[in-house]
């Protein structure tokens, strides 16, 4: 089976040669993946393995870089034992004469959230806060965590 098939094309558009940003679908799409990949402990070569597809190509769906063909998506949604919707999950997109959704702009004017947690720190913050079995607990560690945010930004 090849890498990549005749659905899984490119995702950035090229104007005038310079190519742009990847489609905020596919993006979106690609950080649903590696969030779920992440929070079952998978590296990208481990997916890539059950996949049939090298570490690179899973890089480059994540990344959105790639699009993913509806089969293909199928697949790995079977592999990470998730519905397809998952990946469309909380998805904002702008609709038309509407500004850009935050997160999907150019240039972002807010931190992403999603992006955030599929990283490593998200990941291991989430697993860490959801072991926290006692409510009110887990309560005052987020209040903790606002005014800490809050006194950070001023």
């Amino acid at each position: 089976m090849s890498e990549t098939s005749s659905l899984e094309s490119n995702s950035t558009d090229k104007i005038e040669g310079k190519s742009k940003r990847p489609n905020p679908i596919d993006k979106h799409v690609g950080q649903q993946l590696r969030t779920r990949r992440v929070s079952m402990g998978l590296s990208q070569e481990k997916l890539g393995e059950r996949l049939g597809l090298t570490f690179q190509q899973v890089q480059k769906y994540e990344k959105g870089a790639n699009r993913i063909g509806a089969s293909r998506l199928y697949e790995i949604a079977n592999v990470l034992d998730v519905s397809v919707q998952y990946f469309f999950e909380n998805i904002t997109l702008p609709t038309e004469g509407e500004p850009t959704a935050s997160g999907f702009s150019e240039k972002p004017t807010s931190f992403d959230v999603s992006e955030f947690a599929g990283s490593p720190d998200g990941v291991e913050l989430n697993k860490a806060f959801v072991e926290i079995r006692d409510a009110s607990v887990r309560r005052q560690v987020l209040d903790l965590v606002k005014a800490i945010a809050r006194s950070n930004r001023s």
